[in-house]
């Protein structure tokens, strides 16, 4: 039998506890199957187990089937999507942690991984947050079957130095014969009784084991048998001693606490004076600890930027629903995805915006996944100053606009920034808000209703002749190119649009058309996918329109601020001079 084989009888009939009539039942054990190519056996353990009929297995990967190639939640037994490899350990420490620390239940978590995919950087950043945090919740089980896609892993067989590496990250690590039934469930026996550490059972087996031409050899990975089929099938059979049933899985503890993340709301009102100046990064903090302060099931993690972008604040609320995740960005978001999982908690993950782009990975996993997480990000554009273009994140509205189901909001002052966290926290999917790092002035009360896929018109005038959209430091911009052009007697409407995805088509188009269609758009962003592509798609089959498009058209440097937006074209005197042009 198979590694997969033999370790799924052992971990589905064995160690895992779970309701076969509820696979997601919040008290059941998690299994994560991080080499999503083996989705196989992971159906046939769960018809095995008589969850489906096995017949229905004959309908694998057929287009009407959800028994897809990769595993995704179109099951109602599989959490998270997975086939992009080195990506489910840190969805399992996701939920091992919020098991361990924030259920405080007996469910564990199970993750199998191959060795292949242990290249990748991303299941070492998980190793060390799970070692850190002492997740003795969790086992990790590494197959380490020597063959890769195309050649022999590096580490080949060389079970020492996984064991080793381990070790070093913190683990207990059982080094077992991968094929050997009794070892294996004297590991997993093992690993219950562990306190204080998470396991890794490193499990030494053949590709392939015990198929005539086939174990052991290079150039099998994700081919058929061909010619070979015949053989093979029959020789299994004759090994087959009986028609066994499966041993019904144990049944869980049901102690995970019953919660609802439904109808969040902040504990107050924001509470800022108009015309004062507040950063929208620093209003994210304080919408995180109000919505934290009236559900305790809102968490932040962030990667080492919690006093920057001010989700350090909820640690006011309870150090337990901060969960820091260091410089391993990837691993943060990951994370998330597994804490969000079986809606446990509504996960806040923030950091620099320039860092979310080496997670983009994760956020398309996630959004195949039909994860709900938030990324908020702060120090986004030229905006930020000094610190240069490396930190300079010009690139992620595209990023995110293009994930399925994904919101994205780019609020522009303090209250349109706590309601969007509000909003999001409420919003299935992924939701993406932009926060700006300077401090921008309060334009809107208090008690302003804000919705998604709604724009605000922050400024408008019979005779305007031309619709300036903007979103944070820019509609900012926009607003003073607009007081500097009312001296002269020319009138422009500002459209904050709010959420970027879904944008708000029918307010921009009606206001366009009113004032003689031409449209100005203003970002702080690569024009590549940002707001100005946004607003011409939507508006792209009105032939009456002309859209006009300001934005930061090459690799900035370091300077101040304000410099910047001017030697980048997006400053409110561009804006001017780009109205006049407009009006020309």
């Amino acid at each position: 039998m198979c590694i997969h084989g033999r370790y799924f009888v052992c971990s589905f009939f064995h160690a895992m506890k779970y309701k076969v009539s509820a696979p997601k039942d919040p008290s059941s054990d998690r299994f994560i199957l991080s080499k999503g190519h083996a989705a196989t056996i992971l159906y046939a353990a769960w018809a095995e187990a008589g969850l489906f009929p096995k017949s229905e297995l004959l309908n694998l990967r057929k287009i009407d089937s959800d028994l897809e190639g990769h595993p995704t939640p179109r099951l109602n037994f599989i959490d998270v999507a997975t086939g992009s490899l080195g990506q489910g350990l840190s969805v399992a420490a996701g939920m091992a942690y919020v098991g361990k620390n924030i259920d405080k239940a007996s469910y564990r978590t199970y993750c199998l991984i191959g060795d292949g995919e242990s290249a990748e950087g991303s299941i070492w950043e998980a190793m060390h947050f799970a070692g850190h945090y002492k997740l003795d919740n969790l086992v990790v089980i590494f197959d380490v079957n020597r063959l890769g896609q195309s050649e022999p892993t590096a580490l080949q067989h060389d079970v020492e130095t996984y064991r080793k590496r381990a070790d070093a990250f913190g683990f207990q690590a059982i080094v077992i014969d991968g094929h050997n039934i009794e070892e294996i469930v004297r590991a997993f026996d093992e690993a219950a009784a562990t306190k204080g550490k998470p396991t890794a059972i490193i499990a030494k087996t053949f590709k392939g084991q015990g198929l005539d031409g086939v174990s052991d050899h290079e150039n099998w990975h994700g081919k058929p048998l061909g010619d070979k089929a015949g053989s093979i099938v029959k020789n299994i059979e004759e090994r087959i001693a009986g028609n066994v049933p499966a041993t019904i899985a144990e049944s869980p503890v049901e102690d995970a606490p019953v919660v609802s993340i439904k109808n969040i709301r902040l504990s107050s009102v924001p509470a800022y004076k108009k015309g004062e100046t507040v950063a929208t990064r620093v209003a994210y903090g304080t919408a995180l600890m109000k919505l934290a302060q009236n559900n305790s099931r809102v968490i932040g993690l962030d990667g080492d930027t919690k006093n920057s972008t001010y989700s350090e604040k909820i640690k006011k609320v309870s150090t337990h629903n901060y969960i820091e995740c260091y410089i391993a960005e990837q691993n943060l978001v990951g994370v998330a995805i597994g804490a969000a999982c079986r809606d446990r908690t509504v996960a806040f993950c923030s950091t620099f915006a320039a860092f979310f782009t080496r997670t983009f990975d994760q956020i398309r996993m996630g959004a195949i996944s039909q994860t709900n997480i938030n990324c908020v990000e702060s120090h986004a554009g030229v905006s930020i100053g000094e610190d240069g273009p490396s930190q300079m994140a010009l690139e992620d509205l595209a990023k995110f606009r293009t994930i399925p189901g994904c919101t994205v909001f780019y609020p522009s002052d303090a209250v349109s920034c706590e309601r969007a966290c509000e909003l999001a926290a409420n919003t299935r999917g992924i939701c993406f808000i932009r926060t700006s790092r300077p401090a921008t002035v309060v334009i809107y009360n208090n008690e302003a209703l804000f919705q998604v896929g709604k724009a605000k018109v922050v400024r408008e005038n019979p005779g305007d002749k031309v619709v300036l959209i903007g979103a944070g430091i820019t509609m900012h911009e926009g607003l003073k190119a607009a007081d500097t052009m009312a001296t002269n007697g020319i009138h422009v409407c500002v459209i904050d649009p709010f959420t970027i995805k879904p944008l708000d088509a029918d307010t921009i188009r009606s206001h366009t058309l009113r004032v003689g269609g031409k449209i100005l758009t203003v970002e702080d962003h690569y024009p590549e996918g940002g707001i100005g592509e946004s607003v011409a798609c939507a508006l792209s089959t009105d032939a009456n329109i002309i859209v006009k498009r300001l934005a930061v058209n090459e690799v900035p440097r370091s300077g101040p601020p304000e410099v910047l937006l001017e030697k980048y074209g997006i400053s409110s005197n561009c804006i001017v001079n780009a109205v006049y042009n407009l009006l020309q």
